[in-house]
């Protein structure tokens, strides 16, 4: 039991000498973080979303070329 109540404690202090120091070294505000993180998201997303029309748009030229073999595909860079 003495066991179980010390690992307790000591899991309670180091969750809170931690906390206080990510609140100590944030460099910004919770609502700066917040908003930096949402602009990355979005980002990200637009990023995503572009990477996957031009792979999509490849696969087609891919697809039509293998429907008609005789016919030229013009290729966009």
């Amino acid at each position: 039991m003495r066991r179980l109540i010390s690992f307790l404690l000591g899991t309670a202090s180091g969750a809170l000498i931690g906390a206080t120091f990510a609140i100590l070294l944030t460099p910004a505000s919770g609502e700066d973080l917040r908003s930096e993180l949402s602009n990355r998201v979005k980002r990200f997303r637009s990023e995503l979303q572009e990477a996957a029309e031009q792979r999509r748009a490849e696969l087609e030229r891919q697809l039509d070329a293998l429907r008609h073999p005789g016919a030229e595909i013009p290729l966009e860079d």
